[in-house]
């Protein structure tokens, strides 16, 4: 962006997301946040406090005071507030997940492409370094093992597992292989509150592939991990590090002795440079460079599409059972 092409921009709702979006844009150059509005006036005033914002609680006083907006409000309102400012001509970074259903999302974008503007799902793990770097380095996964999981927090707790964690990870796993699934199966179980809070997936794509997942968000420890089996390797990519290491097989043995067998396995492990960064930031960036015209969509809607599809048969499988 230049300077003619500085743009206003608001934050819609500072819970536990809106808050870091009202902090990544602080530190972003050539925007003007011209608000930070919420239904609860003290938590609007105290996300805006550090940086001097003006506040709201009601996001239309916000419609010609802005170019672009980030919607984090809860799901239940994100296709009526999306909605609203598609229709006075806004942009839109809206929080995962799009809508409570498929068709009120497959609407949001119809809406935005009708009208020429942005809409953008905010899936902040595509923006880690890490996963960036592993699109370079995945070209024929065998075996995806995906593991998400964290104490009870709290939040949330008007969504399941899926739509909370598990999401990221159905749509890292699936632009990865980028084949169709066809077959899935589904487990969960509440433990703390009215929803799923553990959930593990099995799927198989059209290729052969497969991929299994967790997520729990009532595990003790906290890791964020994806394991890919290659025929010549195993990559490991931690989230939370934004590291990856590469497992190559160089040589294997076998010796029998007296009333034993030795079995040795020799390999190397590359470490993998990443640029580490913020991917929020990142993925804001990326957001408002679509709105400028600076760069194209890094993921297309139909895969948008696809993902949230995957997410929601989930959710249904294991509340079903």
């Amino acid at each position: 962006m230049n300077d003619k092409q500085r743009l206003r921009v608001a934050v819609v709702g500072v819970g536990h997301m809106g808050r870091y979006h009202v902090g990544a844009y602080s530190e972003i150059h050539n925007v003007d946040v011209v608000g930070v509005c919420d239904i609860d006036a003290a938590r609007a005033a105290q996300a805006a406090a550090p940086f001097n914002y003006p506040t709201y609680t009601d996001y239309r006083d916000l419609f010609g005071k802005t170019d672009v907006v980030t919607v984090a409000a809860t799901t239940e309102m994100h296709y009526a507030i999306t909605k609203d400012f598609l229709e006075h001509d806004i942009h839109v970074l809206l929080e995962k997940p799009i809508a409570p259903t498929l068709g009120e999302a497959e609407a949001l974008f119809e809406l935005a492409a009708k009208r020429h503007l942005v809409l953008h799902v905010g899936h902040v793990e595509r923006f880690n370094g890490a996963v960036q770097e592993l699109k370079k380095i995945v070209v024929e996964p065998i075996l995806v093992e995906s593991r998400r999981v964290g104490p009870w927090t709290g939040r949330s707790v008007v969504t399941g597992v899926v739509m909370d964690l598990m999401i990221h990870d159905i749509d890292i796993v699936l632009n990865l292989v980028d084949q169709p699934v066809v077959e899935l199966e589904a487990l969960g179980r509440k433990v703390r509150s009215d929803y799923e809070d553990l959930v593990t997936v099995q799927m198989r794509f059209a290729d052969g592939a497969l991929a299994t997942m967790l997520a729990s968000r009532v595990t003790e420890e906290k890791f964020r991990t994806l394991g890919i089996h290659q025929p010549d390797a195993y990559i490991m990519l931690d989230y939370s590090t934004q590291d990856i290491q590469i497992h190559r097989s160089t040589s294997s043995s076998t010796q029998v002795g007296d009333n034993h067998l030795k079995y040795r396995q020799e390999s190397i492990v590359e470490r993998v440079f990443i640029h580490k960064g913020n991917p929020l930031k990142f993925e804001i960036q990326h957001f408002l460079d679509n709105v400028t015209g600076a760069n194209g969509r890094l993921i297309g809607v139909e895969r948008e599409l696809r993902s949230f599809k995957v997410a929601l048969q989930v959710a249904e499988m294991v509340r079903g059972k």
